[in-house]
C-alpha cells in the first residue's frame, strides 16, 4: 500500500516548480536554437558547393545516429580538452539544440520539397536571387507543411530536458533525485514530476494541433 504523505507533497512543491521553470527555459532555449540551425541545415544541403552539401549532410546524419545522452556528456566533458569550457546550462542548451536541429532540418527539408515546382520557376523568372526566393516564396509556403512536425520535436525536446540533470543542470528530474535522496522519500517528488509533465505537454500538445489546424484553414490547405 502506498504510504503517499500530503504535507510533504506541499512542503516540495515550491522546489518544484521552480524547477518545472528551469525545466521550460530549458525547453525552450533548445527549442529556439533548433529552428534556426535547424532551417540553416536544410538551406546547405541545397547548395551548389558539393562540398559543403555532403559535409552538412554527415553531420545531420551523425548527430541522428548517436543518443542525445552522449552529446550531452560530449559537449560538458570532452568540450573542455579542445578549450570549450561551459557551464552546465550552456552546454545542455548547445546539445540539445543541435540535437534537434539536426531533425528539424529534415522537416523543413520535406517542407521545402512539397512547395511546387512551378513556384520555383516563377520567382526564378521574376529575377528573384536565392536569398528572395527563399525569403518570400519557398520558406512562408514550407512552414505551414513542417508545422506538424515542428510541434511533434517541440513535445520531445520537452521529454528529453530530464537528460540535462546527469550533468547538473537543476530541471526537474534533478531536483526531484535531490529532494528523494534528502528525505529518503522517492514516491511523492518522482511521481510529482510525471504529473507535472503531463500537465504541461498534453495542453501543449492539443495547441500545437490547434494551432496548425488554424494556419491550415487559412491558406485553404
Amino acid at each position: 500500500m502506498f504510504d503517499w504523505k500530503w504535507d510533504f507533497v506541499w512542503e516540495i512543491l515550491p522546489r518544484l516548480l521552480v524547477a518545472t521553470g528551469n525545466t521550460l527555459l530549458a525547453a525552450g532555449a533548445g527549442y529556439a536554437i533548433a529552428l534556426v540551425l535547424g532551417l540553416v541545415f536544410a538551406l546547405a544541403q541545397r547548395t551548389p558547393y558539393r562540398a559543403l552539401t555532403f559535409v552538412v549532410r554527415e553531420f545531420v546524419e551523425f548527430i541522428r545516429s548517436t543518443p542525445l545522452l552522449l552529446q550531452i556528456f560530449f559537449v560538458f566533458y570532452v568540450g573542455p580538452q579542445f578549450g570549450l569550457r561551459l557551464s552546465p546550462w550552456s552546454s545542455g542548451m548547445i546539445a540539445i539544440g543541435l540535437h534537434y536541429a539536426c531533425y528539424l532540418s529534415e522537416v523543413y527539408r520535406g517542407g521545402i520539397e512539397s512547395v511546387p515546382r512551378g513556384q520555383w520557376e516563377a520567382a526564378t523568372a521574376l529575377n528573384m536571387t536565392i536569398t528572395q526566393k527563399y525569403r518570400r516564396v519557398i520558406i512562408p509556403q514550407a512552414i505551414p507543411t513542417a508545422l506538424s512536425g515542428m510541434g511533434n520535436y517541440l513535445v520531445g525536446i520537452l521529454k528529453d530536458t530530464p537528460m540535462l540533470s546527469v550533468i547538473g543542470v537543476a530541471e526537474l528530474i534533478h531536483v526531484a533525485n535531490a529532494i528523494g535522496s534528502e528525505h529518503y522519500r522517492f514516491l511523492e517528488p518522482i511521481t510529482m514530476v510525471g504529473i507535472i509533465f503531463l500537465a504541461i505537454s498534453l495542453p501543449a500538445a492539443g495547441l500545437i494541433r490547434l494551432f496548425e489546424g488554424r494556419v491550415r484553414r487559412k491558406l485553404g490547405l
